[in-house]
């Protein structure tokens, strides 16, 4: 097989279709193996082509038409981009959902490769083109082997597997509200999502029960008051003093005031007030996120910060207002949804390739499609073996790109788990 890469309205071309594509009586590892060469290719025209949250029409449109050369029908989003198939028998139950984030990141790209991103300002750099190709592997190797099996033995899967290309990850409010609004989640018994690991070698799958991930909501503070000279403080209502207070005492506060063992974190990233070294302003800002592991500690916490943030302007006079923006639940692995992912792992993987996944501070919406149904997210090793170490949200991020058919193999496996303990 082999793809076409063009302009930014150009199609990715697949020769063959998914059921020509291997032997009719290959395993999932075979086919998977058939694919590879495919699924890079699809994966190199996505990094060259990544669009921004909602804006994501073209991708949208590649993944569709690579479903549909593979007999499937996707269904897509009405007014909003996105999509989603089910592999399966029409009518039969959903044994489980798999969600791959699509959208790029505002970010320059400065890997210098030759499929490096032609939208100048946008990139692939949190790994979501690996997320959506893992995804198309997963339906293209479902779909076969529901053919091979209906072709060998009368019936193909059981239940249907649903397959989520979801919009929007890197924003608040993101995609997977929109996908659970529109009730795309609904009659889903349990979810699975994968994310890139820098950290982890490619071949390494990182599991965890528990949150693996934390829930991340968006903190802007505006302070007022009267400014003047600062050879005259007190004749002022100090902007930038209380700015400061509130800069060191809030975060402590908070973590004296919410259980420590739910790992809250509030960290400002902007601070904006004046202009002039002796002149006290009358209005400032501070930008920041609050981050928190534990989801009954995430509900509460907008009730304890704002009293908190009061107390700490109040010595100085001015107007505070507290904006709190909540932005993603954490991601809470489901123990009995984690179990089916281990299994799957060892399965198609071997016992070694599993590890204990870390937990982050860093914001996933998935968090909101685990509150909807039981679910699990695992990390995929992305790092060359003696390669050099990358970070997420960088624009020289490079994964390994055998990390894809790492992916599929386990997500095919996770499937498989779910149909036969339907």
């Amino acid at each position: 097989m082999s793809s076409e890469y063009g302009g930014a309205d150009t199609t990715v071309r697949i020769d063959a279709e998914v059921s020509r594509a291997t032997s009719p009586t290959a395993t999932a590892a075979e086919i998977v193996a058939e694919l590879e060469d495919d699924l890079i290719d699809f994966r190199r025209d996505l990094h060259a082509h990544p669009e921004l949250s909602w804006q994501e029409v073209r991708t949208t449109e590649q993944i569709a038409a690579q479903l549909r050369r593979a007999g499937l029908e996707p269904v897509l989003l009405p007014e909003t981009t996105g999509c989603y198939v089910d592999v399966g028998p029409s009518g039969a139950p959903i044994a489980a959902a798999f969600r791959g984030d699509i959208d790029a990141l505002p970010i320059v790209e400065t890997t210098g490769l030759e499929y490096a991103s032609e939208n100048m300002g946008v990139a692939h750099s949190c790994g979501h083109d690996i997320h959506t190709t893992v995804m198309l592997g997963l339906a293209w190797t479902l779909q076969h082997l529901n053919t091979q099996r209906g072709n060998d033995q009368g019936s193909g899967l059981s239940a249907r597997i649903r397959i989520i290309f979801q919009p929007a990850e890197e924003q608040f409010p993101g995609g997977a509200q929109e996908m659970v609004r529109q009730g795309v989640l609904r009659d889903v018994p349990r979810i699975f999502a994968l994310h890139c690991d820098p950290k982890l070698t490619v071949g390494a799958v990182g599991t965890r029960i528990g949150a693996i991930t934390s829930a991340s909501d968006l903190v802007r503070v505006e302070v007022a008051g009267r400014g003047g000279h600062t050879s005259r403080p007190h004749l002022t209502e100090d902007v930038i003093g209380a700015l400061g207070h509130i800069v060191t005492s809030v975060p402590a506060i908070l973590a004296r005031r919410i259980d420590v063992r739910s790992g809250v974190s509030l960290v400002w990233g902007h601070i904006s007030a004046g202009n002039a070294a002796n002149a006290i302003p009358s209005e400032g800002t501070l930008h920041g996120t609050m981050r928190i592991l534990d989801a009954d500690a995430w509900k509460d916490a907008g009730g304890v910060l704002a009293p908190i943030v009061q107390q700490a302007a109040s010595a100085y006079g001015v107007d505070v207002s507290l904006d709190h923006v909540r932005g993603v639940p954490p991601v809470v692995n489901d123990e009995d949804a984690t179990r089916r992912l281990d299994i799957a792992v060892k399965r198609a993987l071997g016992p070694s390739s599993l590890t204990l996944a870390e937990q982050s501070m860093g914001g996933e919406d998935f968090g909101w499609m685990t509150q909807e149904a039981p679910g699990s997210m695992f990390r995929l090793g992305t790092k060359t073996p003696g390669g050099e170490q990358y970070d997420l949200h960088r624009g020289d991020y490079i994964p390994d790109e055998r990390a894809i058919t790492v992916g599929v193999k386990v997500m095919t496996e996770v499937a498989q788990v779910c149909i036969a303990e339907q």
